[in-house]
This record gives structure tokens, sequence and C-alpha cells, in this order.
């Protein structure tokens, strides 16, 4: 079950804590996320999971960035969250799609206990030019059932910025 926007207000500072929260972006189900000012982009023409990836950081300016069609960028969001007793989801908002961006390629899955920034894989359709600040995503919350482990030490918790691949360390 999907918590609606009053039960994710009932929720904040307890098992939902979003920093800096406004309640301005609470949606009938959902949270809008902003875009942080910050890119990184892959340097190497091939990536091996097998080694740890070279980035790139790129500042977007406040008259804005062009992204290029068939590069990823990885990006954060400028809000931290962290969820326990819920199932964090991130999609991107409908206006955001409907302009051919994409914010994640496969991790919008969130995992209970998760505390920290999302990491958006961002791919474009055409060109697109982008602002810091802007509701990229909007994050939702799932019931869980049965007993669980919460995500408490994983290798992207309590993260404070973008995060690149780390599956090289699954090789090690």
């Amino acid at each position: 079950m999907i918590l609606s926007g009053k039960e994710i207000l009932k929720n904040i500072g307890k098992d939902i804590i979003i920093e800096p929260f406004n309640e301005k972006r609470l949606n009938p189900n959902s949270y809008n996320l902003r875009l942080h000012d910050e890119l990184l982009i892959y340097e190497d023409a091939v990536l091996d999971m097998k080694n740890r990836p070279k980035t790139k950081s790129i500042k977007i300016p406040k008259e804005g960035y062009t992204l290029e069609t068939g590069k990823l960028y990885l990006a954060r969001t400028i809000e931290k969250t962290v969820t326990n007793n819920f199932v964090p989801m991130l999609e991107g908002r409908s206006s955001i799609g409907r302009l051919g961006l994409f914010i994640h390629v496969t991790a919008g899955f969130g995992d209970v206990g998760f505390d920290g920034y999302w990491t958006l894989e961002m791919l474009c359709v055409q060109p697109i030019k982008i602002y810091p600040n802007i509701e990229i995503g909007q994050i939702y919350y799932h019931t869980i059932q049965g007993e669980y482990e919460p995500y408490s030490f994983g290798k992207y918790q309590k993260n404070d910025g973008i995060q690149p691949s780390m599956l090289y360390k699954e090789f090690l």
C-alpha cells in the first residue's frame, strides 16, 4: 500500500525524515525532491565493473546546463531522507518525463532504513537544459509486510553526495 500525502506528513520526524522539508512540496501521495547543483560524469570510455570508475564533477550554473543525449549524468537530490518502517521509492515527475528526461535508469527502489541523498542516474531523449533546485522527482512510500532487516551498513548508506557505482567492491 502507498502512503497518502497526509500519512507522509503524519510520519515526518518519526519514520520519515526529509531534510529540508517544505509542506508545499507534499503531493496527494508523494513528496517532490529537488535537484542539487552538481553532476558527475564518467571519464572512462569503457566502464569496467571490476574497477572503480573515474568521474568528473560539473557544476550546474543558475543559467542552466544542457544535457547531451547518449550520456549518463549522475546527480543527487538536495534533500536527505531517512526512512524507517516504510519502503521509499523514487520516480521522475510527469512534467520532467514529458520532456524526455529519465531521472533513474534502474535505481528508483529504496530500502527500509536508507539514510542519505538520492543519487539520480539521468539520461535524456534529446538535449535538455536543466537547472539547480528544480523539483526533479518524487519520493513515495510503501508499507512493508513481514519481518525485515533494515538497510544499515550498505555501501551507499549515510552518503554525503553523488554516489558513482561501487559495484567494484563486490569483486574485492
